[in-house]
């Protein structure tokens, strides 16, 4: 009963922004009867893993709170006032610098720290990730990129030998991350290889013993990541009526993949709106004289990606910057840019190499912060295909003339500037709503 009622989201929908309302919330201020699940819970089918990193911040933001009105102070401490808010948005922006701390690291392993340095500098202003970690921190994929670099960096550590201790403490880790992103379980993927490639080892040589300590391990980390996934198992239940139904089943078709359109689209294609992944995605290869087993591994994961990604009804993730959903592989990313900037260094002369690399990323991270302010004042539609032609335009004639207007606006009067773009977003949606064929699907 106590589960029930604290998954209790009225309130949450109540306060949520017009365009999240819209078609939940009728002209009385109730819930429409539609929201709710058989079970009488609000459909939610939004991941709790983020809760569970913001707890931390928003303890503390409701201590001080309640310190300060203790004090004589006058701010609500129902978790939607203005400490709430900043707190769960450190949280994300701090999330979101761990991500590139952890994968800043890695690539050290495989690069020199140069070119470790500026992958994690190109990726971190170059991709989708900026949007999500300052413009929307209430969203979930930077605190997704974090648990993914986490879940790498330390699956790589302990790939050599790995203790049954380890083998639970990555399991630990796994099931935190598909607590914060479902599709994450791909991941799963690299431990899968490692397993296997020791069972055929151990099948194929004298020691039986490896494989009773390696099938040790593979339990260890099963019952470890089951312990962390079973917050979101239960709610799931509780919402649901089911362990295993995520509100998000219906929207995927396995033999109606959308390949293409997913890396190239206008409608936010993750190439196409974020060119520096293309030099990420070839600079796996490039991993391949390092670590053949890796490269291999982070190229099957990204396919395996982009598979699931374009069988999604919502591949292009809506109102989305890029293709939000591959900001989970942010450290895939930072490890194969870190690896192409070092082959190209070991190809060319060192000081052609630094020119061509730091040129080259300094224009693909203009082109992509300009994309990002067209995106978020809505120069172009946040949602459905933009105008490839009128967004090259916007680039060269209209972002370097308002952008520091809009940037002072953005510092100095948020809430009014978020406020504006909110409508223009709201109108834009019931535009399409009412031309219907225009609605994206």
């Amino acid at each position: 009963m106590l589960i029930e009622h604290r998954l209790d989201f009225s309130k949450d929908w109540l306060r949520a922004n017009e365009s999240f309302r819209m078609g939940r919330i009728d002209a009385q201020g109730r819930i429409a009867v539609d929201q709710y699940t058989p079970t009488g819970h609000l459909d939610n089918h939004f991941s709790i893993g983020p809760a569970i990193l913001w707890a931390p911040f928003l303890i503390a933001a409701h201590i001080g709170v309640v310190a300060y009105d203790g004090l004589g102070g006058h701010v609500m401490a129902d978790g939607y006032s203005r400490p709430y808010l900043v707190a769960m948005a450190l949280g994300t922006a701090a999330c979101g610098f761990l991500a590139l701390l952890i994968s800043f690291r890695l690539a050290r392993k495989f690069a020199s720290e140069r070119w470790a340095f500026l992958a994690t500098l190109g990726i971190w202003f170059g991709s989708s990730l900026p949007v999500y970690m300052y413009f929307n921190p209430s969203w979930s994929h930077a605190q997704s990129a974090f648990v993914v670099a986490l879940f790498v960096w330390y699956w790589h550590r302990t790939r050599e030998e790995r203790t049954w201790m380890q083998w639970a403490l990555l399991g630990a880790i796994g099931g935190l991350m598909l607590d914060v992103y479902y599709l994450n379980v791909i991941l799963l993927l690299l431990p899968a290889f490692d397993s296997l490639v020791g069972y055929w080892k151990s099948l194929r040589g004298p020691e039986a013993r490896q494989a009773s300590r390696l099938l040790c391990g593979n339990v260890a980390f099963g019952v470890a990541a089951f312990a962390l996934f079973l917050p979101t198992l239960i709610t799931r239940k509780v919402i649901y009526g089911a362990y295993f139904r995520t509100g998000y089943e219906h929207l995927w078709t396995w033999n109606s993949p959308f390949l293409l359109r997913v890396g190239f689209s206008a409608d936010h294609g993750l190439f196409s709106w974020t060119p520096m992944l293309i030099l990420s995605v070839i600079g796996l290869l490039s991993l391949w004289p390092y670590d053949r087993a890796l490269s291999a591994y982070l190229v099957v994961v990204f396919a395996a990606f982009l598979y699931v990604i374009g069988c999604y009804a919502d591949w292009d993730g809506l109102s989305s910057f890029g293709n939000r959903f591959f900001v989970s592989l942010t450290p895939v990313f930072i490890l194969g840019l870190a690896a192409l900037f070092d082959r190209l260094a070991r190809a060319l002369m060192e000081r052609r190499a630094a020119l061509h690399a730091w040129t080259g990323t300094a224009v693909l991270v203009l082109w992509n912060l300009g994309l990002v302010y067209q995106w978020g004042t809505h120069l172009i539609p946040p949602r459905g295909p933009i105008s490839w032609r009128a967004a090259a335009y916007n680039q060269v004639a209209v972002v370097p003339v308002d952008a520091a207007r809009t940037l002072q606006g953005y510092f100095t009067h948020r809430n009014a500037l978020m406020n504006r773009i909110e409508q223009t977003d709201v109108d834009q949606i019931k535009s399409q709503q009412s031309g219907g064929a225009d609605t994206p699907q």
